[in-house]
């Protein structure tokens, strides 16, 4: 649905320059004819028509993008915008197609088009305009990643072809707004808004025969009629009435007040704090009755449409309105006020951070918060009603509906939970036999990504310990005994939640397994540090010997104590003495890049052995060969173990 229609908006009539001529002249001048009293359908036809007949340039496109946008059509616009610019770049143009991008959910595109608009622009309203919507494209991923857990259905009973928005709950009915009448307005070729009733009861089904219209009083001919609101007892009603199409120089949309009495609805009267150049529109009472919040553009607010309230005294007196401020409005569009049972702010904005068009914010404090998806999309989404505890109704204009805007019914489903757990064991490994024998009552710990121990627990005398693990993080789990080496294992949760569709109760866990293998710290002893390859003749080290040697940096972090030699080998293939230089070489290279690490220098030492120290002699194949070809750590020393926290 058009916001031409929801809010009553009033565009500002451009100043056309006719330039058509010959057979193409009448379509565009009809089209401008159009354009001038805002019958936006009419004037988008008209300039259809021309293009069909050859008509192009920047000004007819840019013409027809802003008859889409005025319209409340704004990701139709695009293609227009887009042909006006590569026929001549306007300031105005490279502003309106960054704007239509992003209704159109071309995140990155948008941010771009925003930011070569920036690079020449010189219009401070455009500027202010661009620089708002360049961080708030900043917040679209954080958005969208941000489970909700909602289920969003629409409310076929309701829906037609045309539009139906606003919902109001009164009497166990749902009172809604909708263009479904026969008589058009020509702002966008819907028909007349008109209040509609519908029984709650009967909203979850295909169809209901049921919905009928509102009060006859309230329904006027060729006038909009929407976006009711009610005082908690029912019998006071606000609503916004305006918009004729007969174009009179303002914006003659006001909010009106009906008495509930002698069981009808009486004649409704313009409230007393209207502005008259102005518009007024979607009104919403807070629970007690006494506060009125509503949209507006008049003067003093933060730039296009802002939320206002007015309070109502005990003689029945609205106050002066006062503006929300700039916590809530923003120099966009806000729109759409909602009070929740709870007394909760609710919001439809355009320039807060969101998804496209108007999106659905909580206020909370001086936080407004985006509802995230799927209450939000790319579309337009407003006009919130809360009937229970995470359920309700809401309007949307997104892809797959019926109509223009659609009612929408929402509902928080209770996620399934997943417990992550790892089950480890420490086993200790004979040097001899390479058997393993469990590690009983010895402290574990675990430490989050960033090296700080969150969990601390002790092994059972069979080395079995279990910790539970955060869903998508990274972790180490470590143990520590004097004379040993430190075993560290990294245990991982990220992507490892199944999705909901794949849970089966409401609570399962997943358990991880690990193994912390303990060895003795030998002096003298080599061990062979896996997978460290070096290119041919070369002995620069290589990203896979990088990992490698990385793994050892570790080693010599969790074992402060001890001071290694690092050593090359080569095989016997080679001249004798230049196999030495190369092993010397190479070995060097791995200990610069540990001590690039923060290692401290005086804790290892290089040393390369060339041929000398073949682990097959009298090598043959080039798997023998390969096992001479390594890279050795041997520990030096053992020095008191310093305490650990």
């Amino acid at each position: 649905m058009m916001r031409q229609n929801r809010t009553f908006v009033l565009g500002v009539a451009l100043s056309l320059a006719v330039a058509a001529c010959g057979p193409f002249r009448s379509s565009v001048q009809k089209g401008d004819k159009n354009f001038g009293k805002e019958e936006y359908e009419l004037a988008i036809n008209n300039y259809q028509a021309a293009l069909k007949k050859g008509r192009t340039g920047a000004e007819l496109n840019f013409k027809l993008a802003e008859a889409y946008r005025l319209s409340n059509r704004l990701p139709q616009a695009e293609q227009y915008y887009k042909a006006a610019l590569d026929a001549r770049r306007t300031e105005e143009a490279m502003f309106r197609y960054g704007m239509a991008l992003k209704a159109n959910g071309k995140y990155e595109e948008a941010t771009t088009q925003l930011q070569s608009y920036m690079a020449v622009a010189s219009n401070k309203t455009f500027i202010r305009l661009a620089q708002l919507e360049l961080e708030n494209l900043k917040q679209v991923a954080p958005i969208t990643s941000k489970p909700t857990y909602q289920i969003i259905r629409p409310v076929i009973a309701a829906n037609t072809g045309a539009s139906e928005f606003s919902p109001v709950l009164l009497n166990n009915e749902l009172i809604f707004s909708s263009t479904r009448e026969d008589v058009k307005y020509k702002g966008n070729g819907e028909g007349f808004l008109n209040l509609y009733v519908v029984p709650v009861a009967d909203t979850g089904m295909t169809a209901a025969p049921s919905v009928r219209p509102f009060a006859a009083a309230l329904n006027a001919p060729e006038v909009h009629d929407a976006s009711p609101a009610f005082t908690n007892d029912g019998r006071t009603m606000v609503f916004a009435r305006g918009n004729t199409g007969k174009k009179n120089g303002s914006a003659d949309v006001d909010l009106y007040i009906s008495q509930y009495k002698t069981n009808e609805w009486s004649e409704p009267r313009p409230a007393s704090f209207n502005d008259p150049i102005a518009w007024d529109a979607s009104p919403a009472f807070s629970p007690d009755g006494r506060t009125l919040y509503f949209s507006s553009n008049r003067r003093g607010g933060q730039g296009g449409r802002d939320i206002w309230k007015t309070t109502l005294d005990a003689s029945g007196r609205f106050s002066r309105p006062e503006n929300l401020g700039p916590t809530i409005n923003t120099p966009g569009n806000e729109s759409f006020p909602y009070v929740g049972p709870d007394s909760t702010l609710y919001i439809a904005s355009d320039g807060h951070p969101g998804l496209g068009g108007l999106d659905l914010f909580r206020i909370n404090g001086d936080s407004v918060i985006n509802m995230g998806t799927p209450i939000n999309s790319v579309g337009d989404d407003f006009s919130l009603l809360i009937t229970g505890e995470n359920q309700g109704f809401l309007a949307s204009n997104r892809a797959g509906g019926q109509g223009g805007d659609d009612l929408y019914s929402f509902m928080k489903r209770q996620p399934k939970l997943v417990n992550f757990f790892v089950d480890g064991k420490v086993v200790e490994r004979n040097e001899k036999t390479n058997a393993t024998t469990p590690v009983g009552n010895i402290r574990v710990a675990l430490q989050n990504a960033q090296g700080v121990k969150v969990q601390e627990a002790s092994a059972d005398v069979q080395g079995n310990f279990t910790f539970k693990l955060d869903s998508a993080s990274v972790y180490s789990v470590i143990a520590e005994r004097t004379g040993y080496f430190t075993a560290r294992q990294p245990v991982s949760t990220q992507g490892k939640t199944p999705p909901q569709s794949q849970l089966t109760q409401p609570i399962t866990d997943i358990r991880l397994t690990t193994t912390l293998t303990l060895s003795k710290i030998v002096r003298n002893r080599a061990i062979v540090v896996e997978n460290i390859f070096y290119d041919y003749d070369k002995a620069d080290i290589r990203p896979d010997a990088a990992v490698e040697l990385d793994k050892l940096v570790q080693t010599l972090v969790d074992n402060p104590a001890i001071t290694i030699e690092l050593s090359s080998h080569t095989d016997s293939r080679g001249v004798d003495i230049y196999n030495q230089d190369l092993s010397q070489r190479r070995a060097q290279s791995a200990v610069d890049y540990i001590i690039s690490k923060g290692i401290d220098p005086k804790r290892i030492t290089a040393r390369g052995y060339g041929e000398s120290r073949p682990v097959v002699r009298n090598a043959k194949t080039e798997e023998q060969h390969q096992r001479n070809r390594r890279t050795e750590f041997t520990v030096t020393r053992i020095d008191e173990q310093p305490e650990r926290e």
